[in-house]
């Protein structure tokens, strides 16, 4: 499928066109900026913007921590306590640093959760969704990574939970963990290499991103109609859109000045809230904590991990098919995992062919079923793992697959959607076009 039909960059000056002719920067910008936008787009595809800032804000206040952060076992803690007390603007950096994190996580679930309700990963668009959850992995791997630097009790123990996962896998475990470690258990090798690798992640997130831009800019961007732009035609494609600058750009920019309004209100205020009191201990490998928490962000899937236990009569199924292999250490894995890898293949378990969840009556209680199911896996991640929190994450665990590999197959077939407009313009007008006798739709400024 080709792009939208719409004015490209033609330079008039001579040095425009010298510079033009050996390196089209100047066009690639000026595409990029006046790209058609559909024009009936709502706050919920705000967080793109969000999403970029943050990753920028993380790069370069992580820069600045590098200078004085310490990677040694001995010195990691004092060195972070050290930005903190002695460095000029220190504590900052490094709260927004810890709670910009926390930002890429919230803005990073409701992009996703807005993609899964209006088929943003349906056709043309699979590759750009592969592109964005690959992103989510990576943001993962970073984000673990970044929390074991600090080198508190909660950072060192939950690292060697983490870690230890990667022993259940059958026969080569305990090689891949060592391989993962630098040696037998969590010490100076292990923390050279996450330190490293913690630097280096963002920059591949970045390339990451800039595919994930060009992918969609590719096929064009999905609404909440779920109605493809015109492409018959430049005058029918500046029906259904407007250029991306200036219109999406200044709605973007102010909702990215309120949510940052709020940000810097967590950081000034409670930069500590989403963070573990333990994480103030240095890390001791005698003292254990007595509940071992890992960030937010990561309690839904570390709740799916937990859930499936030995006692569980699928895990034992599994057990006695595979001759004992597949136990349930190495099952909860398996789960947490695959938790993911359903997500990511959405796009062909979802089968029906309506793509905007605003037209599937019967879609919409399953989806927001799945989202309060979420925030239930988060709430019962961080209990203990004990009645009745485990029979809770166990059937929210059996909710998460059911939706992608059974509900959302089922649904294309019995469910029966609504009819969604038969252009981007006719929704925008139905929505914007003033009211009245003799009311005229509103035109488009791009014309």
């Amino acid at each position: 499928m080709g792009g939208i039909p719409h004015d490209h960059y033609e330079p008039k000056s001579g040095a425009e066109k010298w510079l033009h002719s050996r390196l089209p920067i100047v066009g690639l910008l000026y595409d990029t900026l006046m790209i058609p936008t559909p024009k009936n787009l709502n706050w919920m595809w705000i967080w793109g913007i969000v999403l970029v800032f943050t990753l920028v804000l993380q790069i370069v206040t992580g820069i600045v921590l590098v200078m004085h952060y310490v990677p040694h076992v001995d010195m990691a803690f004092a060195s972070v306590e050290h930005i903190m007390r002695d460095v000029n603007g220190g504590h900052m950096i490094r709260y927004f640093h810890m709670n910009g994190a926390s930002l890429f996580f919230v803005a990073v679930y409701l992009h996703m959760f807005r993609s899964l309700y209006y088929g943003s990963y349906k056709a043309p668009r699979e590759v750009t969704w592969i592109v964005g959850m690959l992103m989510y992995l990576l943001m993962m791997g970073t984000a673990f990574m970044g929390y074991v630097l600090p080198w508190g009790q909660m950072s060192f123990h939950g690292t060697a939970v983490i870690t230890g996962l990667f022993g259940a896998i059958p026969f080569i475990g305990d090689s891949v963990q060592t391989w993962l470690l630098g040696a037998s258990a969590v010490g100076q090798p292990a923390l050279n290499r996450f330190f490293s690798l913690h630097y280096l992640l963002p920059f591949i997130l970045l390339g990451l991103t800039i595919v994930h831009v060009w992918a969609f800019h590719s096929t064009g961007n999905n609404n909440p109609t779920g109605v493809e732009v015109r492409r018959t035609s430049k005058e029918d494609a500046a029906k259904d859109t407007l250029p991306f600058w200036p219109y999406f750009v200044i709605k973007d920019l102010f909702a990215l000045a309120v949510i940052l309004a709020v940000f810097v209100a967590v950081v000034g205020f409670m930069p500590n809230y989403l963070g573990h009191p333990d994480n103030y201990i240095p890390a001791n490998a005698l003292a254990t904590p007595s509940h071992i928490v890992p960030e937010w962000y990561f309690l839904p899937f570390y709740a799916i991990l937990r859930a499936f236990t030995a006692d569980v009569w699928v895990v034992q199924i599994v057990q006695f098919l595979s001759f004992g292999i597949i136990d349930a250490k190495f099952f909860g894995v398996l789960a947490m995992f695959g938790a993911i890898a359903v997500m990511a293949l959405a796009p062909w378990l979802d089968t029906s062919s309506v793509r905007s969840g605003r037209y599937r009556p019967t879609f919409k209680w399953w989806f927001w079923l799945l989202v309060i199911d979420f925030v239930v896996l988060m709430w019962v991640g961080a209990r203990p793992a004990e009645y009745p929190y485990d029979w809770i994450s166990l059937i929210a665990s059996a909710y998460w697959f059911a939706y992608f590999l059974v509900i959302l197959p089922l649904l294309g077939v019995i469910e029966k959607p609504t009819t969604p407009p038969s252009t981007i313009e006719e929704d925008f007008n139905a929505h914007y076009a003033p009211k009245g006798d003799g009311a005229k739709p509103v035109a488009n400024p791009a014309e």
